[in-house]
């Protein structure tokens, strides 16, 4: 299925936005089921309305074309090798990507294809979790070692944490992380983050950085989350101020009673895909 059903309907070709399903899951390590996300995404994304009243535009029609899945299970290297050669093809083709996951390690990915062509670069990391371990379960690629793999690639501005590993505090930036207890008291510390970023920044998205009470359906929530607008005005504000040349939503891990977070997921996309497109005119 494609993002946004039969009305967002374009070929690759007349397409600025590309959508990469990564259905993976295998170093995840309490509730599995992220490997599903991608789909209940895709579905929930049918039932979205396409004008954005924010933004007042239809960034639909800048075409949105979505992918088969990409599923490579033989080992998290090979998945991360994988997810890297198809961004690097897209960025080539000079497409917008959007990765959709599958577990954090998809990011890594995504992360190494725009470090080797992308000057200034950082990445904004959105998260209930630091993800600093070196090593996890044996892997150095499990979901909770991702941006300790990707600090290995460029600078990480780390926002909305609140749960983390006594063995992460010596692989933690103090100056570039923002824990979510602060922000709570302090709302400035986002300007901040954002000072801390550089010209052109990648985007990834823990759907557990959002409180468990609005998307209950990760597989490590976290209490204590910011909520919707919150995290949205911030993340509009990154873009504002920013080049956001890509960005991934992961971690969703779906429930068959509860299509809230679904459908959650696919707003937080077009979302942030209608301010990246937006005329500045009108945000």
């Amino acid at each position: 299925m494609n993002f946004g059903g039969n009305e967002v309907v374009y070929d690759y070709h007349n397409s600025r936005i590309v959508i990469l399903p990564v259905p993976y899951d295998e170093t995840s390590t309490w509730m599995k089921g992220a490997d599903r996300g991608p789909d209940a995404i895709m579905e929930a994304s049918v039932n979205l309305e396409f004008y954005d009243i924010e933004t007042h535009s239809e960034v639909l029609k800048h075409g949105i074309f979505t992918l088969e899945p990409l599923i490579e299970k033989s080992s998290p290297e090979a998945l991360v090798n994988s997810v890297q050669n198809k961004v690097s093809s897209l960025i080539s083709e000079k497409k917008f990507p959007v990765v959709v996951g599958g577990n954090h390690t998809v990011s890594i990915g995504s992360v190494k294809a725009f470090g080797e062509v992308t000057e200034n670069f950082s990445v904004l990391q959105l998260d209930a979790h630091s993800d600093l371990r070196n090593v996890y379960e044996g892997s150095q690629f499990n979901h909770a070692c991702a941006m300790a793999r990707i600090k290995e690639i460029t600078a990480v501005v780390q926002v909305g944490i609140r749960s983390m590993a006594v063995e992460e505090l010596d692989n933690m930036g103090k100056k570039r992380i923002f824990f979510a207890h602060d922000l709570y008291y302090d709302k400035g510390l986002y300007n901040k983050a954002i000072d801390l970023l550089t010209e052109n920044v990648y985007i990834t998205i823990d759907l557990d950085v959002f409180d468990p009470s609005l998307i209950p359906s990760t597989g490590t929530p976290e209490p204590g989350g910011p909520e919707y607008f919150e995290i949205m005005h911030f993340l509009r504000d990154v873009i504002r101020r920013r080049n956001v040349v890509g960005f991934d939503v992961v971690e969703l891990c779906p429930s068959p009673v509860n299509k809230s977070s679904d459908f959650i997921a696919a707003k937080i996309i077009y979302q942030l895909l209608s301010y990246v497109f937006a005329d500045p005119k009108t945000q």
